[in-house]
């Protein structure tokens, strides 16, 4: 801990965001500068110990899972062909699925069909209520060819969740624990949940502390390593964040991270005591207002969670 005016941030700036975000259904706000917290903001109820589902925010954690197990060898590559780690893809009818690799899962790219984002159908309630959640989306309709349309889904993150329990025999939780977070001090209460046959809900289901997640933000920030020990290779990291597929309106999309540019100012609500300025950045997104945010040109990661509409 630190305070922000050492690490050339402005404390009026953050006085002013712990003014506007009483009522705002931001629940926490943790701001790390140069790897130390300069400010955290906490709403009545709330501590720095309290665990938050960080929804769709947990693939991001999923992904470098991969690149860890890639390392380790239990998984060979990205253009690994799905079915050699489930093989109940080759009984799909559709023989087309066959060619659906762990690339297109990372980068949302399977051209299966599904429905998640947008205010029309969504197939989510039926995913989620389905008996087997891999057969669901295994099953479904396969309308684009593998690698050629972006479609943000939770499926495909669910199906690499699948594939590194395959692989690695063991479940996401434990070789998560292992890898990820005993190495970084992250609390034994952090834990993720799992579809009916045990596998874990990689796509949506992390819980863990604010504070715990900007640990993963600053581990991507240091090039996948922790206190002098290499957790994700830094190669992984930087293939991650170098948007090897299409994206969408929210940004570019790398292996389950998403990828942008943002310019103070740009939404309009709140007009910056200092010039205009652009910063690349990159962050793991979930539902109602869940971020890690990573911007590499200012060394900040600044983790937010809510329940916004």
């Amino acid at each position: 801990f630190d305070d922000p005016e050492n690490h050339q941030m402005d404390p009026e700036v953050l006085k002013a965001l712990h003014r506007a975000l009483p009522g705002s259904g931001i629940h926490a706000v943790v701001t790390v500068k140069d790897g130390v917290i300069i400010d955290e903001y906490y709403e009545d109820g709330y501590a720095p110990d309290h665990l938050f589902g960080i929804h769709s925010a947990s693939k991001s954690f999923t992904g470098a899972l991969i690149g860890i197990a890639i390392s380790e060898g239990a998984i060979g590559g990205v253009d690994d062909l799905v079915s050699d780690y489930l093989p109940q893809l080759l009984e799909q009818e559709d023989t087309r699925k066959r060619s659906l690799t762990l690339r297109h899962l990372l980068t949302q790219t399977s051209g299966l069909e599904w429905y998640e984002w947008g205010s029309g159908y969504s197939n989510w309630a039926e995913f989620r209520s389905a008996e087997n959640w891999v057969d669901y989306i295994l099953g479904r309709r396969l309308i684009h060819e593998p690698g050629t349309v972006f479609n943000y889904s939770t499926g495909n993150t669910h199906l690499l969740s699948a594939v590194l329990q395959a692989a690695t025999g063991m479940t996401q939780e434990e070789y998560c624990r292992i890898h990820l977070f005993d190495p970084m001090g992250v609390s034994g209460d952090a834990h993720w949940r799992t579809d009916p046959q045990g596998i874990a809900d990689g796509g949506n289901g992390a819980y863990l502390s604010p504070r715990d997640a900007a640990k993963f933000g600053q581990l991507f920030l240091d090039g996948g390593v922790w206190r002098g020990q290499q957790l994700v290779p830094a190669s992984w990291v930087e293939e991650s964040i170098q948007n090897p597929g299409p994206g969408g309106s929210t940004g570019a999309y790398g292996y389950q991270w998403w990828v942008r540019t943002h310019t103070t100012g740009e939404y309009g609500a709140y007009v910056t005591p200092y010039p205009t300025a652009s910063y690349d950045t990159y962050f793991a997104f979930g539902y109602a207002g869940q971020f890690i945010y990573v911007v590499p040109e200012l060394e900040l990661v600044t983790v937010i969670t809510g329940s916004c509409p």
